[in-house]
């Protein structure tokens, strides 16, 4: 409506034009929900990090190891969306900690299978509902139109930010995928 127009009307008293009246509540609105939006990352990881010792991207390897019981890191990389090294960097640390542990099998030494041992389970069994998974189950329940209305709307968010060119997994997660341990 105010596109094109610098000031529709000026408030006396301010001085400010009611387009930029209008404007300036609506970006400090938009500042917010990108805050909370933040904050809500960090206060799950956090939360995830004080019951299992994980970061979001070793727990979502982790879920992916249970839900096939034996795998490779190149099938995770390929479910989760991670790059093969990222994966590989982070079984390193589920291994480290005694939730997977690696195979090679007789028949072909070249392959590495990844399975997930009893701690991995219990780790996976102690871990609280995450924002990414509240997220999905709750963005594929809502209609297509709306589906593509919020991607646009996240895409265009990004371009603003100038972050559009940065790489980034789908996953939730503030810190670097492959980090050691939670931030």
């Amino acid at each position: 409506m105010f596109h094109n127009a610098k000031y529709v009307a000026v408030f006396p008293e301010t001085g400010i034009g009611l387009a930029a009246a209008m404007i300036e509540p609506r970006t400090e609105a938009a500042l917010r929900a990108i805050r909370r939006l933040l904050r809500a990352a960090e206060i799950g990881e956090r939360q995830l990090a004080t019951a299992t010792g994980l970061t979001p991207s070793q727990l979502v390897v982790l879920q992916e190891v249970s839900r096939h019981g034996e795998t490779t890191a190149g099938r995770i990389a390929s479910a989760v969306q991670f790059s093969h090294a990222t994966v590989t960097n982070l079984v390193d640390r589920l291994v480290e900690r005694d939730f997977v542990r690696r195979q090679k099998r007789e028949q072909d030494r070249r392959q590495v299978w990844v399975s997930i041992t009893a701690e991995g389970t219990k780790a996976l069994s102690s871990a609280p509902d995450t924002m990414q998974d509240r997220f999905r189950s709750r963005f594929e329940s809502t209609p297509d139109w709306e589906q593509a209305m919020v991607v646009a709307m996240l895409e265009r968010l990004t371009s603003l930010l100038n972050a559009d060119h940065i790489d980034a997994a789908p996953v939730i997660d503030a810190g670097p995928i492959d980090r050691a341990g939670p931030i």
